[in-house]
């Protein structure tokens, strides 16, 4: 709930309060928060709902009572991108402030005679905070760092504004953690600096935008009672095509297109190349994909008949990599193959481990490249479903080594157990016993 916190009355709930308004408040829009304290004092703001967001002209009536009388010195803390959810994942919002990035701004709120918090600014509020500061206070804003305000001569006769940019979370060189953090140590040797000047000021604190923006159904639009969850439909990106004149005749996809020069590998599927250079026809199908970083990757298949199995069937005969001069060609003939009606799927053909493209041993400069094509599927022929592949060939067949040994054990264990029981079956017990009372059983040996 945003409200005034004078520190006379509560000196150390105020940023604690600040955490408490911040959790519970929800929203259908986007917004960022606004944090506002003075040396001097601020008017109270009303109280209102939790989950309200304040507009821009709520804003802009405030910011006129605030800065209605007499000249003041504003400190703008602009940062590029702020939200809610960086107080509460970053601020150490679970008692854990010896954690907290946010410790300076701590301080500075406790320390205040008094602070407002609005947990959500409407965004296009935010965006205009520059310019309704500058409309309250009748100056235009001086861009300044802690340098440059240390040698700053400020005239507190009349009205200042005074920006300080700090910079958001893009999560290449420091975590979000430690740019928040950063951004506090800028906050927190500002207001030393402001107080070694001995200088009134009014310290406000946002965001230009959003940095996180979570679209949210409002409770009277959602439907009362159970409903099944739908799991949510990944993007699939669309195979690369090759149109001839009477159609599609070429389709390649792959998850990943690796290659490497070096043990430094690149993936070409984040790519997206040109075809120049593609033919087809009823028996070949050459597949050129021109990138724009120079590399050129082709694949050159065929097809023919074969009288043993009555049909014909396609191989991927090479292929061939272009980059800087250099040429690498890789035959997969020996195991890339389909019915020609079919297309050829593998989850992962290489050149380097069971690998089914074999370096050519006529160029030396294949052995310093390799090839990793991940969820690879490659149709040159009979393209009957026009932008679907037909039917595929899959390189792991249907008995692999596994189901052999399997087979072959179960059979072997089977011959065990049949030749037992035969065995069993053709033992033959005595007809007749010998009785210890009567006369001894004689067996002629003519039986």
């Amino acid at each position: 709930m945003a409200g005034a916190k004078r520190s006379s009355q509560r000196p150390l709930m105020a940023f604690i309060g600040l955490f408490f308004a911040i959790i519970a408040t929800g929203s259908s829009t986007a917004q960022v928060p606004l944090l506002m304290w003075s040396s001097d004092g601020l008017p109270p703001l009303a109280s209102s709902t939790a989950g309200h967001i304040t507009s821009k002209d709520q804003l802009t009536a405030y910011l006129a009572s605030a800065f209605g009388s007499g000249p003041k010195t504003v400190l703008l803390f602009l940062q590029d991108k702020l939200s809610k959810d960086d107080f509460t994942v970053f601020g150490g919002a679970f008692g854990n402030k010896q954690d907290s990035a946010f410790k300076n701004l701590e301080a500075a709120l406790q320390s205040s005679s008094s602070s407002v918090t609005l947990p959500a600014l409407e965004w296009s509020g935010s965006a205009a905070i520059l310019g309704l500061l500058q409309e309250e206070l009748g100056v235009s804003p001086l861009l300044v760092d802690a340098d440059t305000l240390s040698h700053l001569s400020i005239n507190t006769s009349a009205s200042n504004l005074l920006l300080i940019n700090l910079p958001c979370c893009t999560g290449l060189q420091k975590s979000c953690k430690e740019v928040l953090h950063d951004n506090d140590e800028i906050i927190g040797k500002v207001l030393n600096i402001m107080k070694a000047k001995n200088v009134p000021y009014t310290a406000i604190y946002t965001g230009l935008q959003p940095s996180r923006v979570i679209s949210e159904t409002s409770v009277s639009e959602q439907t009362v009672g159970r409903s099944l969850l739908q799991a949510a439909v990944l993007a699939v990106k669309p195979p690369i095509m090759f149109n001839s004149s009477d159609g599609p005749c070429i389709m390649l996809w792959a998850q990943n297109l690796n290659i490497s020069f070096s043990n430094t590998w690149s993936d070409l599927a984040t790519q997206t190349p040109s075809l120049t250079g593609s033919v087809c026809n009823s028996t070949n199908a050459l597949l050129v994909l021109n990138y724009e970083s120079g590399i050129t990757l082709s694949f050159a298949m065929s097809q023919r008949f074969y009288s043993v199995s009555a049909r014909n069937w396609f191989t991927l005969d090479s292929v061939q990599l272009q980059s800087s001069g250099q040429t690498a060609t890789f035959i997969g003939s020996r195991g890339i193959y389909a019915p020609a009606e079919y297309s050829f799927h593998c989850q992962s053909v290489n050149s380097f481990q069971d690998a089914l493209l074999v370096p050519s041993n006529t160029n030396s400069n294949t052995t310093q490249w390799k090839l990793n094509f991940i969820d690879f599927q490659i149709q040159g022929f009979g393209l009957v479903k026009g932008t679907d592949f037909s039917y595929a060939s899959d390189c792991a067949s249907f008995f692999t080594p596994g189901i052999w040994m399997g087979l072959l054990t179960s059979l072997l264990m089977l011959y065990i157990f049949a030749y037992g029981l035969h065995m069993i079956m053709q033992l033959n017990t005595m007809d007749r016993f010998d009785d210890p009372k009567g006369p001894s059983i004689s067996v002629p040996q003519t039986e």
